[in-house]
Parts: structure tokens; C-alpha cells; sequence
């Protein structure tokens, strides 16, 4: 590579420079025509590693989960047409859940562009209602401010997955290098601070509150404000709720943590927020599967502040009264600094109302039957949460077995839980795993899936092999889609339409084919003992294959449609 000052280099040697410059150490990748320039300048650098994936989605699940546990914005490299059109799941994933990510896209060279030339596809036109934005590289000498703007927009603000489609030829031309150091977008300039005269009517509701709730979500986590959010809720003696994409915001070993709100979260969760006369809502968006039924929700009279870096998100569903923009991190400093300078106290009446919680508390709803014949999937998390010290990397696919995984582990520190939230995307847990091993090489990181999820990017065991990562994972195996199977049976009268997972392989071997160590249990005695000698194999991925109840459901519940006060608490009540 030309480092001579000002010596013109290539697009693809620009890039790379770039890279450098915002301190990438990983770059997830698949190479194909569009991007061999930018893979022969990966070649001759050593300042980032490449992780070769099997699969472009995968490429793109990994740097998002890269990004979700490690505060850094992660960076996935892709070619043009399937290559690209492989990435959009992965897009679409950490756009719905707010993750910071760059990716650069191959396209075919200019003069092509528009003559369905072999691997095109109109990649900023695809990608653009699954991005935050996305830029098409039109010169070579826009380069380098290009990169610099992605990165800024995908950490600021809410925060985003943004693109940079780069022909062939701008990869190949040559331009000086000049990386600036700050950036200016007079389109785009986000608010950090919260506006102070609607924090201080916020402190002022709070303490006069008898029925007070603080409902925070993953906005609390990508703005790094645990630590200030536990600090409130110790001063407040408040009751917390964290979303699905919160948890760990607020460590859930403490009494003040009710639990997961929402479809599968718990009962004292749900009835305080239904309940409570003020509700402050910390980085999250009243989304479906959180209040249900938005009518049903409006039925209590409560008054309501949201705190969100994201203006449009604030009345967007639940009309607020006290609206607050600005960065959570910041906000929540201010919000401390009110309350230490207020002389006013929180309302004695709260005391009553943490009765009533207790009494809720009492339904004991996340209680299951336990087995000596059947192994409980519930008892797996349980015992991974006990042998691991509650202390792992936890990353999860979709369905039941992510719920009881957001139920039974008791995540005390953020960014420890890595799921698809919004989109819920099958497939996520392995390249998942990978990415925060990359991430974080001496963690502790165990995958949390079902036997339909993990067939959908099973391939990247071969990117486990080669870079010699080692997460555990943890197949809560019950032969079928669990969740689509639930709601078959609650839903559509036991009419269970094609989801029986039929001819499933052999897992063990499998694992085994790949050059890892394959495990089958099936007897709920050999649970803990499986996963002890598991997560003593430090060097090696461990596949386990537990064989669970079929029929168990995620309980409580809160069918499509219903309010968060008409649960399900178990079969019973169907």
C-alpha cells in the first residue's frame, strides 16, 4: 500500500485507510467480483482482522451483535447483488433494534449501473427502508468523507445501520488520502441534551407519584446510562420494568426489578404498568408486544413521561404528557442532579403501593412443573444462569426458547443479552455468538437456541472452527417451531400446521462433522452435570442437544390484541 503523504491510492486502499483511522479491529465478510479491490487492500494491511463467514447474513449478524455488546459500531463487508440481497435480513435486524453498524456493498462499475449487468441489483433503492441511511460513492474523492459520514450517523442519535455501495471502478481509481477528523451535516444534527424545564415537571410528578412505574428499554443500553439508571431507581425506591431489549439495564437480582413487561413478561410487570398513576417510559417505544392493546392501555388515566433520543418515536403509539428528547445518558444526569438539588421527597404513598406489587409478586407466574422423566427447558436456563455465575454473554434466537432465556437468566449488567428484538429474526444466535466472542475473546458466551432457529446459519460452525471460537450452545430441542406450535394450539385449535420439525439431523455428529464436541441429554438429572463439564472446555465449542418436553409453553401470556391485564397464566386459563 502507497504511504507516501498525498501519493494518490486506490478507492479500495481509501477504504481501508478509513477503517483504520475509526479504530476497526474485525470486519465481517464475503468476497465476490464487486469487492475483490477492497479484499486485495485487505490483503496487504494489518491493522483489522477478517472474519470470513459461510453466508453474507451471517456477516451481518455478527457485526451487529459486535456492536450490541461492545459499545463499537460494527463493520460487515459484502458484494453486489446476492450478496447484498443476502445482508438485507441482517439490515433489517439492527435497524428494528437500533444498532450501530457500518457496511459496504460492492456494486457492479459505474457504467453498468442500470444495465442489469451479472450481480447488479439497485442496492441504495433495496436497503433503504432497512437503514438509517445509505450513500452510493459516486467519485473516488468522496470516499473517504463518505466512511466518515457513515460512522457518524451510525453512532449518533438514534442509532442506526448505515451503507456505502461502492463500484468497482471507485474501488480501483485513485485519489490523495485525507480522512477528516470531525464532520459537519447541516441535514443532520441530533439533540443529546433533554430540554431542563421538562425535566424539572418530570422530577416534580415523579415525587408526587403514589403509583409510580419507570419502564426503560434498549435506549437505556446503546446509551451506556446503567449505571445512571440504577442510580435513579436506588434514589427513587421505585418499581422497574426492562423490555426484552433492556434487560440488564437494571440488574435483576434486585427487589425494585418486577420482571419483563409485555406478551410473555411477568404479572406484577404488567399490572403496575397498567396500574400506576405515573409511568415514565426511559428509552423504549411502547411498542405491540409491550402494552398489547393500545386502547386497552389508554383505559387507566396515568400520566406519562418518555425520555427518547428519537423525537418521532414520542406520541407515536401512547399520547405522553411530558415529552423529553434528548440522550438518555444525558437526560438521566440531569434528572440526578434534580433530585438531589429537590427538598421534596417521594410520595409515602408509594409505600402501599409496593404492597400491592408484593401481593401481585405472590402469583408466583414464572412457577413451572418441574420432572424426573422430561427435561423442562426452564430448568436448562435455570441451571445454565447457576453454572455459568449468572455472569455469560447469553445470545439467543427466536422463539420460545428466547422468552424463558429473557425469563429464568437473571441479567445483573447490560449488554450480556444479545437477541432480536423487533424483528425477530430466526438464525440470529450463532453468527450472534460469534460476533461477541470476536468482541470479547476470554468471555464466557453461551447461545440459547431451538432446533428449527439454528439450522437457518448452522454453516458458520465452520467459521467457529476456523477462528477458533468457542461458544456453548445450548439447543432446547423439542421437535417442533415451539412458538408457532403454541399458538397453533391456543389460537387455531390444536391444528398444528406444519410445524413439526420432521427427519432433524444428528446434531451430535453434526457438531462432530465441523470439528467440534457434540453432546445429547435427555434425562433432567444429567442437566447441570452436561453443562459443568460444557463450560470446562474452554477451547472447544461444545454443541449440546437437550431433548425437552414437547409440549411445554411460554407462560404467562398476552394474546395478539388483548390488554396487559388479560393474561394467560398457564394452560388453565385457556
Amino acid at each position: 500500500m502507497n504511504t507516501e503523504a498525498n501519493a494518490p491510492i486506490t478507492g479500495a486502499e481509501i477504504l481501508v485507510r478509513c477503517l483504520a483511522e475509526e479504530g476497526v479491529e474485525h470486519v465481517f465478510g464475503y468476497p465476490g467480483g464487486a469487492v475483490l479491490y477492497i479484499y486485495d487492500a485487505i490483503f496487504k494491511q494489518d491493522k483489522f482482522q477478517h472474519i470470513l463467514v459461510r453466508h453474507e447474513q451471517a456477516a451481518i449478524h455478527a457485526a451487529d451483535a459486535y456492536s450490541r455488546c461492545s459499545q463499537k459500531v460494527g463493520v460487515a463487508l459484502v458484494t453486489s447483488g446476492p450478496g447484498v440481497t443476502n445482508a438485507v435480513t441482517g439490515l433489517s435486524t439492527a435497524y428494528m433494534d437500533s444498532i450501530p453498524m457500518v457496511v459496504i456493498s460492492g456494486q457492479v462499475p459505474s457504467h453498468a449501473i442500470g444495465q442489469d449487468a451479472f450481480q447488479e441489483c439497485d442496492t441504495v433503492g433495496i436497503t433503504r427502508p432497512v437503514v438509517k441511511h445509505n450513500f452510493l460513492v459516486k467519485d473516488v474523492k468522496d470516499l473517504a468523507e463518505t466512511i466518515k459520514k457513515a460512522f457518524f450517523i451510525a453512532r449518533t442519535g438514534r442509532p442506526g445501520p448505515v451503507l456505502v455501495d461502492i463500484p468497482k471502478d471507485i474501488s480501483m481509481h485513485k485519489a490523495p488520502f485525507s480522512y477528516p477528523k470531525e464532520i459537519e451535516m447541516r441535514s443532520y444534527k441530533p439533540v443529546d441534551k433533554g430540554h431542563s424545564g421538562q425535566i424539572r415537571k418530570a422530577v416534580q410528578l415523579l415525587l408526587q407519584a403514589e403509583r409510580p412505574m419507570i419502564y426503560t428499554g434498549g435506549g437505556v443500553i446503546l446509551a451506556n446510562a446503567a449505571p445512571e439508571l440504577n442510580k435513579l431507581v436506588d434514589k427513587l425506591g421505585f418499581p422497574v420494568t426492562n423490555t426484552l431489549m433492556g434487560l440488564g439495564a437494571y440488574r435483576a437480582s434486585d427487589d425494585k426489578f418486577v420482571g419483563m413487561p409485555g406478551m410473555h413478561g411477568t404479572y406484577e410487570a404488567n399490572m403496575a404498568m397498567q396500574n400506576c398513576d405515573v409511568l415514565i417510559a426511559i428509552g423504549a417505544r411502547f411498542d405491540d408486544r409491550v402494552i398489547g392493546n393500545p386502547k386497552h392501555f389508554a383505559t387507566n388515566p396515568r400520566k406519562i413521561i418518555h425520555v427518547d433520543i428519537d423525537p418521532s418515536s414520542i406520541s407515536k403509539r401512547v399520547k405522553v404528557d411530558i415529552p423529553i428528547v434528548g440522550n438518555v445518558k444525558d437526560v438521566l444526569v440531569e434528572f440526578l442532579s434534580q433530585l438531589d438539588a429537590a427538598e421534596q421527597k417521594p410520595n409515602p404513598a408509594v409505600g402501599n403501593w409496593w404492597k400491592q406489587i408484593n401481593e401481585w409478586r405472590g402469583k408466583d407466574c414464572l412457577k413451572y412443573s418441574g420432572s424426573d422423566l422430561v427435561i423442562k427447558p426452564q430448568d436448562v436456563v435455570e441451571k445454565l444462569w447457576q453454572v455459568t455465575g449468572g455472569d455469560a454473554y447469553v445470545t439467543s434466537d427466536v422463539g420460545q426458547h428466547q422468552m424463558w432465556a429473557a425469563q429464568y437468566y437473571k441479567f445483573d449488567k447490560p449488554r450480556r443479552w444479545i437477541n432480536s428484538g423487533g424483528l425477530g429474526t430466526m438464525g440470529v444466535g450463532l453468527p450472534y455468538a460469534m460476533g461477541v466472542q470476536m468482541a470479547n475473546p476470554d468471555a464466557t458466551v453461551a447461545c440459547i437456541t431451538g432446533e428449527g432457529s439454528i439450522q437457518m446459519n448452522i454453516q458458520e460452525l465452520a467459521t467457529c472452527k476456523q477462528y477458533h471460537l468457542t461458544p456453548k450452545i445450548i439447543l432446547l430441542n423439542n421437535r417442533f417451531l415451539g412458538m408457532v406450535r403454541q399458538w397453533q394450539q391456543i389460537d387455531y385449535g390444536s391444528r398444528y400446521s406444519e410445524s413439526y420439525m420432521d427427519s432433524l439431523p444428528d446434531f451430535e455428529k453434526l457438531a462432530e462433522a465441523y470439528g467440534h464436541v457434540g453432546m445429547k441429554i435427555e434425562k433432567p438429572g444429567d442437566v447441570e452435570n452436561a453443562l459443568k463439564d460444557a463450560f470446562r472446555m474452554k477451547d472447544k465449542l461444545v454443541f449440546m442437544n437437550f431433548i425437552t418436553d414437547q409440549s411445554e409453553n411460554v407462560w404467562p401470556m398476552v394474546k395478539a390484541g388483548k390488554g396487559l391485564s388479560e393474561m394467560l397464566l398457564g394452560s388453565e386459563d385457556l
